[in-house]
């Protein structure tokens, strides 16, 4: 007799169809598993015995073949357990075909036949819904989150027999309900009322978060760039449906998600260390997986002691600065991730961080300045809209009142988003001022001619690219959206371009 169950391997951030195929044969008892299994997936057999065995069940001694079609498909993961196990007990006439049409089964099993949770869940469930399934099995734990997308019924089981006597009937599983979404309250995080000073640092970080531009802190140690770059995901707008979706695919498929009772609604804050390789900032590995930038999709990659980081590692940042996207190629695969973050970095003004501290004295010489600058390419700094040099508070900034709230700041930054999300047409994936075309900066960003005559002679007097020069009119069409002006006038243009210091030195 042949069986068959419907199952999935996870494939990027989405998921791919697996169709498990047990026949079962008289002869010498063994278990064959072919179709392009990983080690993990080769395991399951013992695992899957030793289940069943444990559920109170006993398997006839046959020769058993397992194939996991389509045969040119690699399946890696721990998600093919469970489809295993049905599968063999409908050869084994524990369970009827009929049970098992219709439905899709994902989880991993403990010997004690425990279902514990996989990765990927939310795009299995969502591959389950397209297929047209009526019902998928999914351990518990991943249930209420897969349970999120709207197309299929979730049916969670926390041990093998419970999805036994579910198929047969005995003991039907009711589906899960998914979670309400959850956002985060204005005033549970990190505010800006504990910044003391800083006042040009903080209006560059408002900008940012008004228009998805990318940041870089210059200053010495002890400046509070590390402080201000953590208060930036308290100043975005909420995560929309679609982007929590796309965020738990990530997280799910890392591992960072397993368990969770819903949808990720908070803003990922990711900060690797400066050791990270080029694979685990952008992904990679055998089978692609997510790194640190698509983590940081639809919300903050900071990147402290910038050039510390590897080279590779940091021009690797390059394209998917412009393109919001990352594409990993691999001889076995070909995938790409999401990576639409805004990018947070900070550095010091030289090696040893004390150039221009009038606290300290710097101990390095002119030469070794430039050099360190240098470890940061122009083409890298091209793609950081606002430079921020940052000085020495001083003891009465340090003294000074409380200034505003993140939620102050928040209202302002949501009116910025709304007029740039009727600028753009229905369906954009990403309505921001950074991510505007040529032809986008040709019908929104025309500039008076007292600010296009500014925009030239910095083009010139600061040897701009090309790149910058169209980076500086992003930023004053964001700024000119914060003062709630159609036009782009002088003024913003003039804030614009003190935020690009750093072109000077880099011609």
């Amino acid at each position: 007799m042949i069986a068959y169950m419907n199952s999935a391997t996870p494939w990027g951030i989405e998921a791919r169809e697996v169709q498990v195929e047990v026949a079962a044969y008289f002869g010498l008892p063994a278990m064959q598993l072919i179709g392009l299994p990983d080690t993990a997936v080769r395991e399951s057999r013992d695992r899957v015995r030793a289940a069943i065995r444990s559920s109170g069940y006993d398997l006839e001694s046959r020769n058993v073949v397992i194939n996991l079609a389509p045969a040119d498909l690699r399946k890696e993961g721990n998600q093919l357990d469970l489809p295993i196990a049905l599968g063999l007990l409908t050869a084994n006439r524990e369970l009827s075909a009929e049970s098992l049409e219709g439905r899709m089964a994902c989880g991993e099993l403990g010997l004690d036949g425990e279902v514990r949770p996989i990765r990927g869940s939310l795009s299995i469930a969502e591959l389950a819904g397209r297929l047209g399934m009526r019902e998928v099995l999914l351990p518990a734990a991943n249930s209420r989150q897969a349970a999120s997308l709207a197309g299929t019924s979730v049916i969670p089981v926390a041990h093998l027999r419970e999805a036994i006597e579910h198929l047969t009937g005995d003991r039907v599983i009711a589906p899960a309900t998914a979670m309400p979404p959850r956002h985060d309250k204005n005033g549970t995080g990190p505010d800006f009322s504990d910044v003391r000073g800083q006042e040009t640092a903080k209006r560059a970080l408002e900008i940012a978060a008004a228009g998805g531009h990318n940041v870089l802190f210059v200053g010495p140690p002890g400046t509070g760039k590390t402080m201000l770059a953590r208060r930036l995901p308290g100043i975005l707008p909420p995560l929309t449906g679609e982007e929590a979706i796309t965020v738990t695919k990530i997280h799910s498929l890392a591992g960072l998600a397993r368990g969770a009772d819903g949808l990720v609604w908070t803003r990922p804050f990711r900060s690797p260390h400066s050791g990270v390789s080029a694979s685990g900032l952008i992904g990679g590995g055998s089978v692609p997986r997510p790194g640190e930038i698509s983590l940081a999709h639809a919300g903050v990659l900071f990147l402290d002691e910038l050039p510390e980081f590897r080279r590779d590692a940091l021009e690797a940042l390059r394209q998917p600065l412009e393109d919001g996207v990352v594409t990993v190629v691999r001889a076995k695969a070909r995938l790409s991730f999401p990576a639409r973050f805004t990018l947070v970095a900070a550095c010091n003004p030289c090696r040893c961080g004390h150039f221009g501290d009038p606290r300290a004295d710097c101990v390095c010489a002119a030469r070794d300045i430039d050099r360190y600058r240098r470890q940061l390419s122009g083409p890298l700094l091209d793609r950081i809209d606002l430079h921020v040099e940052m000085p020495v508070p001083s003891l009465e900034d340090l003294k000074g009142p409380a200034c505003e709230s993140s939620a102050d700041i928040v209202e302002r930054v949501a009116a910025a988003r709304r007029t740039q999300a009727s600028r753009f047409s229905a369906g954009h994936p990403a309505p921001l001022n950074s991510t505007m075309s040529r032809r986008d900066l040709e019908s929104h960003c025309r500039p008076t001619e007292a600010a296009q005559s500014l925009l030239d002679a910095a083009f010139e007097r600061l040897a701009m690219s090309a790149r910058a020069l169209a980076r500086a009119l992003k930023v004053a069409r964001t700024i000119a959206d914060l003062d709630s002006s159609r036009r782009i006038d002088v003024t913003h243009v003039a804030e614009a371009i003190q935020y690009r210091p750093l072109d000077r030195h880099n011609p």
